[in-house]
């Protein structure tokens, strides 16, 4: 079946009015081959199209007129209309590769997809493009990109994507999306004696070279799970040397901000936590851009929870509860929870419960990697309260299932109260802790 084959038209949608027919596959926007979803939302941005389409009648062309940007309303077999492209890399320090078997088939899927980077944000290596599709998101301008650098000298990063054929080609690579005004966002996986250190340094210059096009660079720590055998050995950063990857890359980003007005590299809270450092201010973080590999994300909670504060009623009633969270985040969350009962002259009664991560092991202390079986077992039998509250990023997303299957509903009734997920926002977590 062509994956450009329409599965579906929306009622009321501009492809609807135009009489396009489940059934009929895609082949053409004003004259332009639709290969996949890139093609298809590039090409039918215009607000004057000419469709070409296919079925059992033969060929036709449709004309229609929609607003610029407007979605066309039609549904594919796939949202990529095409297979998601998987890594052809072997990461040193890849999380998949550190997980127990008997998970769900989707969670030992590498995605490596350069359309769900820019769709989705998704991280890409670089390796498994084609010259042609390269020359493609230079053509469509294809922006922003994220990329997964690790090291931009070629043998370190051959070194660390397991992958000597395409390991090396990534500095070169984005030199030219930088000529072709493609901004780019970047990450650093940083590993013990690996990529750190004069690696490091090397890496934070040479993409500094490349700024405005790429916008922001983030070293996070390397995750390590208990499930390593047969695995490259690796180990976590102690607190020394997390404080002296921070210092470095604080530097660095303190001599960006003087020359460039940007800062353009940050450390992870991780790393912070790690080293067991404070978190920096509001404004070091700017705009934020690297909160999903969780930079300024503890930061950015206290300051929206500051702001819940502002002009909320004093005395707020508020019952009993709990909160279960990573190992990492706990005394900063209880700090900024305190500031905030304090701030409303509101006295809470609750409980943090930091819940040690015995499925994946215990150098992994987020929240978003907790299992349903980790948080009933530490939490049975406990002082709860009413409710618990539980960070959103726990669940699968759009569903309410944890990385061992475990539902919400069957946590719930295991801790008899109910579980309740809060988004990574102050507002949400305000709202959720005093109703209001």
């Amino acid at each position: 079946m062509s994956r450009t084959k329409i599965q579906a038209v929306t009622p009321g949608s501009p492809a609807h009015g135009a009489g396009i027919r489940v059934g009929e596959t895609l082949a053409a926007i004003n004259g332009h081959p639709i290969v996949d979803v890139l093609d298809y939302k590039y090409y039918s941005y215009d607000p004057e199209l000419e469709l070409t389409l296919t079925g059992e009648d033969g060929r036709r062309q449709v004309t229609l007129s929609k607003d610029v940007g407007e979605d066309l309303g039609l549904t594919f077999e796939t949202y990529l209309m095409d297979r998601a492209r998987s890594c052809a890399n072997q990461c040193v320090f890849c999380f998949v590769d550190q997980m127990p078997r008997g998970m769900r088939d989707t969670l030992y899927f590498k995605d490596d997809d350069a359309r769900l980077s820019f769709l989705m944000g998704n991280y890409i290596t670089l390796t498994n493009l084609s010259k042609r599709e390269l020359q493609r998101i230079c053509d469509l301008h294809i922006s922003p990109i994220n990329i997964s650098v690790h090291a931009t000298d070629p043998e370190v990063r051959r070194v660390l994507l397991g992958n000597r054929k395409r390991g090396g080609e990534c500095l070169a690579i984005m030199k030219d999306f930088a000529q072709a005004g493609i901004v780019m966002n970047c990450q650093i996986v940083a590993c013990p004696g690996l990529n750190d250190g004069a690696v490091l340094q090397q890496s934070m210059e040479d993409l500094a070279a490349l700024y405005p096009q790429v916008k922001s660079v983030s070293v996070v720590p390397v995750g390590l799970t208990k499930y390593r055998q047969g695995l490259y050995p690796l180990r976590p950063y102690t607190p020394e040397e997390a404080r002296a990857v921070v210092a470095q890359v604080e530097a660095f980003g303190e001599k960006c901000l003087q020359e460039q007005g940007s800062r353009i590299f940050w450390c992870s809270d991780e790393f912070y936590l790690q080293g067991d450092l404070p978190l920096p201010e509001d404004e070091f973080y700017e705009e934020y851009t690297q909160l999903e590999n969780g930079v300024g994300m503890l930061r950015l909670l206290a300051v929206e929870l500051h702001g819940a504060c502002l002009g909320a009623p004093e005395n707020i009633p508020v019952e009993p509860f709990s909160i279960a969270t990573g190992v990492a985040a706990a005394p900063f969350l209880r700090e900024i929870i305190d500031r905030a009962a304090e701030k409303c002259h509101t006295k809470l009664d609750y409980q943090i419960y930091p819940v040690i991560n015995r499925f994946f092991g215990e150098t992994i202390t987020v929240a978003g990697l907790l299992t349903g079986q980790d948080l009933l077992a530490q939490l049975k039998g406990k002082a709860l309260g009413s409710r618990v509250l539980l960070a959103q990023n726990t669940l699968r997303h759009g569903e309410t299932v944890f990385l061992d299957d475990m539902t919400l509903d069957q946590l719930s009734q295991g801790l008899g109260v109910p579980v309740i997920p809060v988004e990574q926002d102050g507002f949400a977590l305000f709202e959720a802790i005093f109703g209001v």
